[in-house]
C-alpha cells in the first residue's frame, strides 16, 4: 500500500487498501509499468518488523499489479539504500521475536525472489547488512558511483548475516570469497562488487541523474521494447531453476516455454522476425 504520514492510501499497484498501525515507511508509486518501491525510515532506513511487513505488502501490489512489469526497490535520500536491521530494534526484543523477524524476512525476500516480474535494486547510497541482503534477493543490482560502501559486517555484532546473506552471497561470489568477505565484515566500494559480480553496474552522476538512468534502464524491459511474461518467464527459469537438477530444471524451463508459446507476444515476436520488422509487444 502506499503511505502517507503513518496513513493508509489506496495502493497504485491494483489491491485493496489494508490500514495499518505504526508509521508509514514504504512509499509505492508507478510510472509507466515501472513499480517503484522506496524504503524511507531515516536516516539509514534500517528495517523493523513493521517495514518489512510493508515492503511484504508492497510487494504483493505490485506482484498483483498487471500494469506493473518492472518492479525497482532504493533507499530514500542520498546516502542509503539500507543500512540494514535496526540494529537498537534487535537490542530489545526475545530471542524469539528475533527468530520470527527473520522467519519473515526470509519469507519477505523470497517472495520478492520468485515474483515472475523482474525486480532491479537501485543502490542510491550505502548497502550494508541487512541492506545488503535485500539487494541480493533482487535480479539485478546497479549502484550509484561513489555514493557509498557495501557488505555484510553482522560478525562485528557476534551474529551472522540472518536474512539470506550466507546463502545468496555464496551463490554469487563463490564460498570462499564470501566466506572470507562475512568473516572479515568489512565493506567495500561498489566498484570492487561489480569486479566480484555483486552488482552489474556502476552509474556515474548525480542522485537526480541516476534515477532518471534507473528509470530509462527499467524502460527496457516494459512494453513495447520487451514482452514482459517472457522477461518474467525467464527470471523465474533462472531463479527457481538454479535450486534444482539439471532435468528437473531443464522441465520447468520447457513447461515455461510452452506457455510463452501460447501468447500473442510470442507471436508478434516471431512474426515480427519473419516480416524484418521491430516487434511491438503488449503483455498478452
Amino acid at each position: 500500500m502506499t503511505t502517507t504520514n503513518g496513513k493508509a492510501e489506496a495502493t497504485p499497484f491494483g489491491r485493496e487498501t489494508r490500514p495499518f498501525e505504526g508509521k508509514g515507511v514504504i512509499t509505492a508509486w508507478k510510472d509507466g509499468h515501472i513499480g517503484f518501491i522506496e524504503m524511507d525510515d531515516p536516516p539509514a532506513n534500517t528495517y523493523t518488523h513493521e517495514m518489512m511487513r510493508q515492503l511484504d505488502e508492497a510487494i504483493l501490489d505490485a506482484r498483483f499489479d498487471d500494469g506493473i512489469e518492472v518492479i525497482v526497490i532504493t533507499g530514500k535520500g542520498e546516502k542509503f539504500f539500507s543500512a540494514g536491521a535496526n540494529v537498537a530494534m534487535l537490542g530489545a526484543v526475545s530471542p524469539q521475536f528475533k527468530y520470527n523477524f527473520c522467519l519473515h524476512a526470509n519469507e519477505t525476500l523470497n517472495r520478492l525472489e520468485q515474483t515472475p516480474k523482474l525486480v532491479i535494486a537501485a543502490l542510491n547510497g550505502h548497502c550494508v547488512g541487512g541492506g545488503l541482503e535485500i539487494a541480493m534477493a533482487t535480479d539485478i543490482r546497479i549502484a550509484r558511483k561513489d555514493a557509498g560502501k557495501i557488505g555484510l559486517p553482522e560478525v562485528s555484532l557476534g551474529v551472522l548475516p540472518g536474512t539470506g546473506g550466507t546463502q545468496r552471497l555464496a551463490r554469487l561470489v563463490g564460498k570462499a570469497r564470501a566466506i572470507e568477505l562475512m568473516t572479515l565484515g568489512k565493506t567495500f566500494s561498489f566498484e570492487q562488487a561489480l569486479d566480484w559480480g555483486i552488482v552489474s553496474d556502476v552509474y556515474e552522476g548525480s542522485a537526480d541523474e541516476f534515477r532518471v538512468q534507473i528509470t530509462d534502464y527499467a524502460r527496457q524491459f516494459c512494453t513495447p521494447n520487451k514482452a514482459p511474461m517472457a522477461v518474467g518467464f525467464i527470471k523465474r527459469s533462472v531463479q527457481t531453476g538454479w535450486e534444482l537438477p539439471l532435468q528437473d530444471a531443464l522441465a520447468l524451463e520447457r513447461e515455461l516455454q510452452a506457455q510463452l508459446f501460447k501468447s500473442e507476444d510470442a507471436k508478434e515476436g516471431i512474426g515480427a522476425y519473419t516480416e524484418k520488422r521491430v516487434a511491438r509487444f503488449k503483455n498478452k
